[in-house]
């Protein structure tokens, strides 16, 4: 099998199995880039040549190389140019340099490739439309890259990986001192950067629909002659977005699955995927009485609360197994989020007339919520102790407690002892924050500062159940303070979305969350660099350039 290898613009024919003994040039010359290991070095190059053939058993070349020598060697086959010399190229701190579909070096660098965020189908039907190579050693690696980057994307990230690797307000920032694997320098495609944390969006509307109708409706607020209009276009606005931001994270769904599954593993968006379902129960609860007069279907519970009950079967079953993902180690304010999700389902069920369901779902959701309460107010010495970051998301705190005591209403038809004791600890909390307004400044606008507004608007409406039950002055003005905040909160964040949205297009920065890689490795010890040198074929080639020093000196020691 004659084998072509052109370097340096010399073109070299070698016969692995049959080899003639020629006059050869010095072995020190600097330009010749063949590199022969012979049985006998000290005899072969001293020798006369002779006009017979000699068998030798076949050459075997080495294939440990180097990444930038193998690929100079891969893209200089046709290349003229006597000093030209070819490296792979990289983008940033980032693997998005390797293509998987063909590309490789400059030309992957301009061209960021983000296949293998996508749904296993959606690649298969482009695979059958790209035609094959009739090179089988650069088939082989393409297939060695593919290989190389599916591992590293579709196995699950650890927990504690997230919180060593990444920073800012949802653990939505790489540190510097990381590596990803899509490109930072180059802006992703839309659905990329489309997280699920946008479902916080819908939470603020949705509350703030109920919290209206509160206001249009109470004995307390009767005075203020609110219009039921308000409710009407809040709630209009609510469903709107929702539909919106619902329809977009489907098509990711369809595109981008295995981005999904990043999000699902991710400890801190893990707990939005019940949002969804929570901004539905709210735009029921929420609803005009122009459009549900009356009491509400129970299959309207029966399918939102469906979703919410099998992702806490999931979720709380990985707090209780104590596993990579137990509580200790994933907690964090959004946790609540999972436990909330039961305290809105308990008051769906007394809006449809179902309260044995309801109780269940607050006992639920109470015990959880003491846990989650219990683990992060307590920081033991052993524990993570939460970014700094992760502020906004504290307001999560208030929430759960007014949910709970506006449930607990709901169910029981009064606002009793115990729903003012969880009102009365949301109430605390709630203060606790507000008297430390550095707690929560100095981040970037993003869309995890809706965070605020759900738990504000919840204590606004909680506040005004009990101005109900204990009628005064005071209770009132709070109710209104309370109200005018979150409702001036929601204006403000609302405003700013759709500036950064439309205006400055500013919202949806690259998603660097999902492209962290499941280990951290050393600057020296890429693993997709080292999977790509090892399996590189040249089997074709049949020689390599002295390059580097690691060449020269094999070639040092085979000459002594």
């Amino acid at each position: 099998m004659n084998v072509g290898s052109n370097s340096v613009g010399n073109n070299h024919l070698v016969d692995i199995n049959e080899v003639l003994h020629e006059e050869e040039e010095d072995h020190n010359e600097e330009n010749s880039n063949i590199s022969t290991i012979a049985d006998k070095p000290d005899t072969r190059f001293n020798r006369p040549t002779k006009n017979r053939e000699i068998k030798r058993p076949p050459r075997k070349f080495s294939r440990q190389v180097s990444l930038e020598t193998g690929f100079s060697v891969l893209n200089g086959e046709t290349s003229k140019d006597k000093n030209e010399r070819k490296i792979l190229g990289r983008s940033g701190k980032s693997f998005g340099g390797f293509g998987v579909n063909g590309t490789t070096g400059i030309e992957a660098r301009n061209k960021g490739d983000f296949n293998m965020f996508r749904t296993k189908s959606t690649i298969a039907r482009q695979s059958s439309k790209i035609p094959l190579r009739k090179e089988s050693g650069i088939e082989l690696q393409n297939n060695n890259v593919k290989e190389g980057l599916n591992d590293h994307v579709k196995k699950s990230v650890p927990a504690g990986r997230y919180f060593d690797a990444l920073t800012g307000p949802e653990l939505d920032q790489v540190k510097d001192s990381e590596d990803i694997l899509l490109p930072k320098d180059e802006k992703w495609p839309f659905l990329l950067r489309f997280p699920i944390g946008c479902f916080g969006i819908c939470l603020g509307l949705s509350s703030q629909a109920i919290l209206w109708r509160s206001l249009a409706l109470s004995p307390v607020t009767k005075f203020l002659h609110v219009p039921l209009f308000i409710n009407f276009a809040v709630w209009l606005l609510a469903v709107g977005v929702l539909v919106a931001v619902f329809i977009t994270y489907m098509f990711k769904c369809a595109l981008y699955f295995e981005a999904i599954k990043r999000e699902y593993f991710h400890p801190v968006r893990v707990n939005f995927f019940c949002a969804p379902w929570i901004v539905c129960m709210f735009l029921a609860i929420g609803a005009p009485p122009k459009i549900a007069p009356g009491t509400l279907h129970p299959a309207i519970w029966c399918v939102f609360m469906a979703p919410i009950f099998f992702l806490n079967l999931k979720i709380y079953g990985q707090w209780l197994s104590g596993g990579k993902r137990r509580l200790c180690k994933v907690a964090n304010p959004s946790s609540h989020l999972s436990v909330i999700g039961n305290f809105v389902g308990a008051i769906l069920a007394a809006k449809v007339g179902w309260k044995e369901p309801g109780k269940f779902l607050w006992s639920i959701g109470f015990a959880h919520y003491l846990v989650v309460f219990v683990t992060l107010y307590q920081r033991l010495p052993t524990s993570e102790a939460l970014p700094k970051e992760l502020h906004p998301v504290y307001s999560m705190f208030i929430a759960t407690p007014a949910a709970a005591s506006l449930a607990w209403g709901a169910i029981y038809d009064e606002f009793d002892g115990l729903a003012r004791t969880c009102y009365f600890i949301s109430l605390f909390l709630y203060l606790s924050l507000v008297v430390r307004p550095n707690f929560f400044t100095g981040f970037k606008f993003s869309v995890a500062w809706w965070s605020y507004t759900f738990p504000m608007t919840t204590v606004s409406i909680a506040t005004i159940k009990y101005a109900e039950e204990v009628p005064s002055f005071i209770t009132k003005a709070l109710a209104l303070a309370l109200s005018f905040m979150s409702t001036t909160m929601v204006c403000i964040l609302f405003v700013s979305t759709l500036l950064h949205a439309f205006v400055w297009k500013t919202l949806f920065p690259n998603d660097l969350a999902i492209a962290i890689t499941k280990k951290r490795y050393s600057k020296d010890k890429k693993p997709l660099m080292k999977r790509w040198a090892k399996h590189s074929p040249l089997s074709f080639v049949t020689s390599i350039g002295k390059h580097n020093s690691g060449d020269k000196e094999c070639a040092s020691e085979e000459e002594k």
